[in-house]
């Protein structure tokens, strides 16, 4: 089947999400500066989930520019990502409002290890899917972060009962990592495309 479908639900269920947490924070009751304030830590738990989402549509974009054909096991395994994800604004407002509190730090924690797990079935399934020379694992290389930001994850879920603020610096960390530019996909669209090219002018 072609991903296109896959593809436009994936953006559909990414909005909701968005839409979910900016409706989760409330405004404050009272009219001053303080009372704002006091609402800074929903704030920035929302950021924070914001940039995850962000990161996780961005290179969901990536992947699938290089997996134009989705198998039924793509699917799933796009389901299973998709629910993973659809936790995000239940442990976001929870973390928020419960400011640096253990559980709600570690809750954030596993939802966030949850997605990179479902994120790296969803990502073997369409490499077993492509074959041998799959164009998704060229691309890859040896995706060092994608093999770091689980251990990252689950040392964050462990601090988390030590000091959940060192838990939420590190799944800050973890997300500015991702914010890095990767040019991998770009470079192998790139070398790419001069062989596609010759190939349909040929057909």
């Amino acid at each position: 089947m072609n991903s296109d479908r896959l593809k436009a639900l994936t953006d559909g269920v990414v909005a909701v999400i968005i839409t979910i947490m900016v409706l989760e924070m409330k405004p404050p009751e009272a009219t001053t500066l303080p009372a704002l304030l006091a609402i800074a830590p929903v704030f920035l738990s929302y950021v924070l989930s914001f940039v995850y989402v962000a990161i996780y549509w961005n290179n969901h974009h990536h992947f699938f520019a290089l997996t134009p054909k989705v198998t039924g096991a793509i699917m799933w395994a796009n389901f299973n990502l998709l629910f993973w994800c659809s936790l995000i604004p239940f442990s976001t407002a929870w973390m928020g409002e419960h400011e640096l509190q253990a559980w709600p730090t570690a809750v954030y924690g596993l939802v966030l290890l949850a997605c990179a797990l479902a994120w790296y079935v969803m990502q073997a399934a369409i490499i077993h899917a492509q074959g041998a020379q799959s164009d998704l694992k060229q691309a890859l290389g040896s995706d060092w972060k994608g093999k770091l930001s689980p251990f990252l994850y689950a040392s964050g879920i462990g601090l988390s009962f030590v000091s959940p603020a060192c838990a939420a610096v590190v799944y800050a960390a973890v997300a500015m990592l991702w914010l890095v530019p990767d040019r991998r996909f770009a470079r192998h669209v790139a070398n790419r495309a001069p062989t596609d090219h010759h190939d349909t002018t040929a057909a």
